[in-house]
Formats: structure tokens, C-alpha cells, sequence
């Protein structure tokens, strides 16, 4: 087991629950598209029925008052709040082609597990040449963080991979616990930070669409009792209903994003008309984008020290001067690894940047791992269509940054010197399919550099021609 590396203690943020991190992935069927679903082992349906009170508000004919005549008293509302989960987290090195290295990566999912809410209790990285097909890891180290619930306590066995729902499977009886993978785990995290409905209804259709293919696990128990009367037709009848229930819920969530996505491409348009440039901002999650976004433009945003503070676009106008006014615009962070179901559910959101004549690429220049998150950046950026797209690179919270020695830099040579060696910079400049105009450092939360970062987004988009009425059109959806 490798020693702990973090600190463990208490999630920042919001630590509510979605049905992902409060049970496994075979348990949450019930309650789709308005109706109920019975699961193994819920209460029956008359059973959950409450029973009616008469109009007086007297039971069985008392008064409402206690057996000596006395009024109850009145007590606050005793709310329950679930167990903070022990997460006990694994990864696995096997060669694979990845921005960041896998004890990073490692160190990354506690900082997930954390803001969803949970305590990380311990760590494993395997080294082997290739996954196992059965479990992921091997034999051997499942059985030795079998033998460490003991010891650790653990709730929850999180992995930094996507697994197959057969691995989970596999997993979680071996480990009679929950068994995650990352992208529920990021799934997670998103639905506890949809404060919109348009948010709140993309998590939804990514979540389904993650679940729909693990369904069977709920049932698995009935197949073993394979032959045995009465068993085996009710189980597979109601996967089936399971598996209707959830696709027709997907098709509705579809049609309803569907709506926001046409809405939107509206609001594009009419901005378009009106001749206003596009500045979108972009980054790694936890960035700064939201603070940068409220140094340019002077508006209150949610600004928070946590992952994906930010899910819904965003959009200020920055500047007082019509000939030099621009539109900023803040969208969701990535982060590797990002569950594909994501990057399709939110679609409506992304398709934000289509419309953008500069992306600010906003980086965490203090991060350890810099270089591998604006290359995941990148590459996301890519995938998405918008190779081409002019992009300036900010590397924000200079008031941390020091030189090599871990002095503070007192000179402009000093912060030149920084901005010129963060690996940042080198990432986004060997990016061929985005052309990089330059590095900017500020510091978004003291306002460091911001007037500087101002007035290059303004030479950028009104003299050299970014914002040209040609360019404009060209883009327009």
C-alpha cells in the first residue's frame, strides 16, 4: 500500500448526494419517468402509503394532547445526515498513453473524492503490463485490500479508470462495499453542483446513460436462483421494465436539451447581430476562470476553491466604450478523464465556444501538474471542432508563483522568467491545431496584471482583426 500523500481532511464545497456516491450503480432504477419501480428488498407499495388524519388533527379521538393532559411540546425538525463515506482509492500503472502521470492522476482522485464528500482512508497504485479483464487488478491486490477493511474502515473502493460493469461487479463482491470508478465519481460531483434546471437536466441524462448498461447487477441475485420457481421470469421482466423505464427517460431529456440547445443558438445569434465580439473562457477545472471572469468584467460571480464550481455558461460584457466592448463568456472545466457521457450531455453548454473569436485559456500556473492539464485542455478543445481558434494563454495566480530557488520574484525580469519557464507555455505553443497568440500572468485574485491582460484582448480583437465583421459572420451559427 503507498502512504498517504494528502491530507484527508473535511470535502470543500457542497457534499450533497446523488444516487451514484449514496449507493451502487445497480441500485437506483426506481422512481424513473415519474412512476415507481419495486427493487429486491424495498418495502411494498401499499405499505409506503400514509395513512389520512382527520380534518380536526385528532387521532384515535384525543384531544392532541399527551396521555396527562399535557401539550406536546414542540421540538425542531430532526434532519438525518447520511455517513461521511470512507474512500479507499486505487490506480493502476500499466504503461497507458496519459497527460498526467498515474501517481498524479492518483493524488487528482482524492481531491474528487474529497469534494464529494468523502474522507480518503488509503491508496494503492498497481504497476502490471495490462488490466485484468475480470477485475481490473489483479487477484493478489484485491485480496490484500480485502484484508485492509479491517484497518481502514472503508466504505467505498473508488478507481481511477473507467470500469466495465462487469469489473464492478466483480469488485464489489469481493469487497461487500460500493465500487466506483471515476467517471461516477465525476458524475457525482456535477449533480451536486446543478443549481439550474438546464444543468440539473444535462447531469440527469449523463447519469442515465452511465447507469443504463449496469442495470443488471441489481437483478444478479434472482439469476442465481436460476430454475428455482417463480424466480427467474420476474427478474428479467423487471430489468426489462428497468431498461424501458430509463431509455424513454433519456429520450425526454433529450428533447428537452434539444429545446435549450435551440434556445441558445438564438441567443447567439441576436449577439451576433448585434456586432459584439466573443471572448470564452477555458481552462482545467479549478483554474480561476470564474475569478478572471470577475477581475475583466467587475461582476459577481460564485468564485470557490473547488472542483467545477462553474457549470453554466456564463456571459458579461466587458468594456463602457461601444467600439471596444466584448462579451466574456465562462463554461464549464474539464478534467481528464472526463466521462464521455458528459461531453455529450453537455453539448448545449459547450457549443458556447463554437461561437467565440478568442478562447482564454486560463491555467493554474502553481499546479505541480500544469503541464499535463493545459494539454488535456487542449486536447479536449480539439476534439470538439475548435481547431483554429485563435487562443491566449493566461497563467493565473502569480501571487503564488516563485523562482527555482523559492524566492519571491522582485522584479518584472523575475515574473518574465516564470511565465517564460512554466510548462504551461510550452504545452499550448507545441499545439499546432491552436494557435497560441502569447502568455499573459496575472494574478485574477489581487487584480495583478489584469489591466495588462485587458488591453491585449483588446489589441487582439480590434487591431489585429479578430473581431472583423467578416469573422463575425463566418462564425455566426
Amino acid at each position: 500500500m503507498e502512504p498517504l500523500s494528502w491530507d484527508d481532511g473535511p470535502a470543500s464545497g457542497d457534499a450533497r448526494r446523488s444516487s451514484l456516491l449514496a449507493g451502487s450503480a445497480g441500485q437506483h432504477s426506481a422512481d424513473l419517468a415519474g412512476g415507481t419501480t419495486m427493487v429486491p428488498g424495498t418495502p411494498r407499495e401499499e405499505d409506503c402509503i400514509p395513512r389520512k388524519r382527520p380534518r380536526n388533527g385528532r387521532r384515535n379521538g384525543s384531544n392532541g394532547r399527551a396521555p396527562n393532559g399535557a401539550r406536546p411540546s414542540r421540538r425542531a425538525r430532526h434532519v438525518t445526515t447520511p455517513a461521511q463515506e470512507r474512500a479507499y482509492l486505487v490506480g493502476l500503472d500499466y504503461g497507458q498513453r496519459a497527460a498526467m502521470e498515474p501517481r498524479e492522476s492518483l493524488r487528482e482522485l482524492g481531491r474528487l473524492a474529497r469534494t464529494a464528500g468523502a474522507t480518503v482512508v488509503g491508496q494503492t497504485l498497481q504497476r502490471r503490463r495490462r488490466p485484468e479483464p475480470a477485475t481490473y487488478i489483479g487477484a493478489g491486490k484485491v485480496e490484500e485490500i480485502q484484508g485492509l477493511r479491517a484497518e481502514t474502515d472503508y466504505s467505498v473502493v473508488i478507481f481511477d479508470e473507467q470500469l466495465s460493469p462487469g469489473q464492478q461487479l466483480r469488485l464489489e463482491s469481493a469487497f461487500d462495499v460500493k465500487v466506483l470508478d471515476r467517471s461516477a465519481l465525476i458524475l457525482d460531483i456535477f449533480a451536486s453542483r446543478a443549481s439550474t434546471r438546464e444543468a440539473a437536466l444535462q447531469v440527469e441524462l449523463a447519469q442515465h446513460e452511465y447507469l443504463l448498461p449496469r442495470l443488471r447487477g441489481q437483478w444478479e441475485h434472482l439469476e442465481r436462483l436460476e430454475g428455482a420457481i417463480g424466480s427467474r421470469g420476474p427478474g428479467e421482466t423487471q430489468l426489462e421494465t428497468d431498461r424501458r423505464l430509463i431509455g424513454g427517460r433519456i429520450s425526454r431529456l433529450k428533447r428537452q436539451i434539444d429545446g435549450v440547445r435551440r434556445q441558445r443558438g438564438l441567443h447567439r445569434t441576436r449577439r451576433r447581430r448585434e456586432g459584439i465580439p466573443v471572448v470564452a473562457l477555458v481552462g482545467y477545472t479549478n483554474a480561476g476562470k470564474s475569478t478572471v471572469l470577475q477581475s475583466l468584467a467587475g461582476a459577481e460571480t460564485l468564485t470557490a476553491d473547488a472542483l467545477f464550481a462553474t457549470l453554466d455558461p456564463l456571459t458579461r460584457r466587458v468594456g463602457t466604450d461601444d467600439a471596444e466592448a466584448f462579451l466574456l463568456t465562462d463554461t464549464v472545466g474539464f478534467i481528464q478523464k472526463l466521462p464521455t457521457q458528459l461531453i455529450s450531455a453537455f453539448r448545449a453548454t459547450l457549443e458556447e465556444l463554437d461561437s467565440a473569436d478568442l478562447l482564454l485559456h486560463v491555467v493554474d500556473a502553481t499546479s505541480e501538474a500544469a503541464d499535463a492539464q493545459s494539454e488535456t485542455v487542449l486536447d479536449t478543445l480539439t476534439s470538439l471542432g475548435l481547431a483554429g481558434t485563435p487562443m491566449l494563454t493566461v497563467l493565473n495566480k502569480a501571487d503564488e508563483l516563485t523562482l527555482p530557488d523559492g524566492s519571491p520574484p522582485t522584479s518584472e525580469e523575475d515574473l518574465a522568467r516564470i511565465a517564460f519557464d512554466n510548462p504551461a507555455r510550452e504545452a499550448a505553443e507545441a499545439h499546432e491545431e491552436l494557435p497560441n497568440l502569447g502568455t499573459v500572468l496575472v494574478s485574477a485574485l489581487t487584480g495583478w496584471g489584469i489591466g495588462e491582460l485587458r488591453a491585449r484582448l483588446g489589441y487582439e480583437l480590434f487591431e489585429q482583426g479578430l473581431a472583423s465583421p467578416s469573422r463575425a459572420r463566418a462564425t455566426a451559427p
